[in-house]
């Protein structure tokens, strides 16, 4: 029987240039090699599986190397190429610091190094997993580390960076090993699946690369595991059975339900996502996923940071063009909330739940809003054009044998202004010939001027009363009922808004009761007279809040000391101050005294 080797060994880089995910660390290493600028000693920290202890074997392989290729990489055809690929190489000695981490293991690595290498230029030391070294023996380390024969290099290797101690950080060159995106997973994984002669979905790929987290070593371990399950042929489906990964499918369903308010299928389905035997916790962080994806996608500038195959690219940008900004914003919000308060929750699965429907009710809500908005605007009627004044030509009266024509004119000077406009709505006159206009001149000018006057301020006023109707009528439009759970979302946002400023008020607002009375009064029910006047201190603000979110201008909100709540032991910093203040009003004075303010 064939000796089966994992695809993890097999395909294990052995080359820089085959490294993949960290080009920027393997150019800087083979520039070094190529100036011949090396350090005495290096420091990879990173992940795991992400190429440490294969770029140290690399390196100390290449500078041992006897013929450099013209991109200085090694040979494999020296004899040190051929003593390292064959694991028989005395140059370079590998330590496992997990399993010799003592004082004595140090000891005897310290009199190896001062034993020249006898094929090659260097001795090469890597030591993985440095960081479970004991403090005696980072120190018994620290001499030979600060000052080695010039034939000695190590390479010290550590997934926690954090743990090496300063002394050691500053006698070494620092790599820090980047995550491998899931592309150059899913490309390596092609590559490996064409060289193995298995066809595989890239829809699977992809699911194989998130699932290993930017490791390469533990991609490539679960890509046997499914070549194991599947055979030659990968597909998606049976990647995700046998992963047991909630499949993507589930949360584009999931927002479709959310964006039609469809209650009954968002309980069905969250109920047969528990019955597969997925934690509540594992949905809820996919769903916040799956909603970032949307909110990125919604924009083509930022659609390159969805890391997708490019069938699961579109479904994105098709749904997230259905979906609103706010609503994607809204909807991280609750999950969020949803995500933190998970692990203290007694019932899991109601949580879950309770998340998911909120989001459906702010999906109403939302709509609910635009219907109403648009149903006002609809009643609003429409102001007339107003119409440009008729200009009314002034009477002229006909000459005749009068015995004092003076009288006359004298008599039309002083008629009102009201008597002008009556005689010019009410009295046809006859209208001069050509030649009598010019004959009259003075008669005209006497009178067109007062006439007009009059005429454009009545049709100005006229017209600013016909605005001012229409704008009464669009403010008796906005007093949309409201419900007492609507009142309660908006409140519960205003706290949060305000949490920071004014944490007291907002931890007050978040416990509050409350009820609506007639004539649109919001009652607020409060245990003391200290809840009461914080409550009072920004009042306003809150009328003005649920006025504009609720539409509705004629709210007003009351408060009410309940004395038959039941008081209970104080358990938040808000409850505990209120109550000090409570037993000794002092307290309140000092503090209103020294303007301190109370953090919680």
């Amino acid at each position: 029987m064939e000796s089966y080797i994992v695809s993890a060994r097999k395909y294990r880089p052995v080359t820089f240039s085959s490294v993949v995910g960290q080009e920027a660390i393997t150019q800087t290493l083979k520039n070094a090699v190529k100036s011949g600028h090396l350090a005495q000693a290096f420091l990879f920290c990173g992940p795991r599986g992400v190429g440490k202890t294969t770029c140290a074997r690399i390196l100390a392989k290449t500078i041992n190397c006897q013929n450099l290729t013209p991109d200085f990489e090694a040979c494999d055809e020296c004899e040190s190429c051929k003593a390292f690929n064959q694991s028989a190489s005395f140059n370079i000695i590998e330590l496992d610091a997990a399993s010799n981490n003592s004082v004595e293991d140090i000891r005897h690595l310290v009199d190896q190094v001062r034993i020249p290498p006898q094929i090659g230029k260097y001795k090469v030391y890597i030591i993985d997993e440095v960081h479970m070294l004991s403090q005696a023996a980072f120190n018994a380390f620290l001499k030979t580390l600060e000052e080695p024969p010039a034939y000695a290099k190590f390479i010290l290797a550590t997934t926690e960076k954090n743990k090496i101690i300063p002394t050691i950080l500053s006698r070494c060159q620092v790599f820090d090993f980047k995550r491998i995106t899931i592309e150059d997973i899913v490309n390596h994984l092609q590559f490996v699946a064409k060289s193995e002669n298995i066809t595989a979905e890239p829809e699977a790929l992809h699911v194989i690369a998130q699932k290993s987290d930017g490791a390469m070593r533990d991609a490539l371990s679960l890509f046997d595991q499914m070549v194991s399950f599947s055979g030659t042929n990968l597909t998606y489906k049976n990647v995700i059975d046998n992963l047991n990964i909630l499949d993507y499918d589930y949360f584009f369903k999931m927002v479709n339900y959310m964006l039609e308010g469809n209650t009954t299928d968002i309980l069905l389905t969250i109920n047969s996502i528990f019955d597969n035997g997925f934690e509540g916790q594992h949905f809820i962080i996919g769903m916040c996923k799956h909603l970032r994806s949307l909110l990125i996608s919604k924009n083509p500038a930022t659609l390159k940071l969805l890391q997708e195959s490019d069938s699961l690219k579109k479904r994105y940008e098709e749904q997230a063009a259905q979906c609103s900004q706010q609503f994607l914003l809204n909807a991280l919000n609750v999950f969020n909330k949803c995500d933190i308060d998970y692990r203290q929750s007694n019932n899991k699965h109601l949580l879950v739940e309770i998340a998911l429907l909120n989001v459906a009710a702010i999906v109403d809500h939302e709509q609910k809003k635009k219907s109403d908005v648009a149903q006002s605007a609809a009643s609003v009627p429409q102001a007339p054009k107003p119409t440009a004044p008729t200009r009314t030509a002034t009477p002229q009266f006909k000459e005749t044998a009068s015995p004092n024509p003076s009288a006359a004119s004298h008599v039309q000077e002083q008629s009102t202004p009201a008597e002008s406009v009556t005689s010019q709505t009410t009295v046809t006159c006859e209208q001069p010939p050509a030649t009598q206009k010019a004959a009259e001149p003075q008669k005209k000018a006497s009178h067109a001027p007062r006439t007009s006057s009059t005429m454009i301020r009545i049709s100005d006023i006229g017209k600013k009363k016909q605005d001012e109707t229409v704008v009464n009528k669009d403010i008796q439009q906005r007093h949309n009922d409201f419900t007492i759970e609507e009142v309660k979302y908006e409140i519960d946002r205003y706290a949060e808004s305000i949490n920071k400023a004014n944490s007291f008020l907002a931890n007050l607002l978040e416990i509050a009761t409350m009820e609506i009375r007639g004539n649109d009064v919001i009652e607020f029910h409060f245990a003391n007279k200290v809840n009461e006047d914080t409550f009072k201190t920004d009042s306003s603000n809150i009328v003005k809040m649920l006025r504009e979110k609720l539409a509705n201008d004629n709210i007003s909100v009351t408060t009410v000391i309940d004395e038959t709540i039941v008081k209970s032991k104080a358990y938040t910093d808000t409850e505990k101050f209120a109550e000090m203040i409570e037993n000794n009003p002092e307290l309140k004075y000092l503090k209103n005294k020294l303007m301190l303010e109370a953090e919680f």
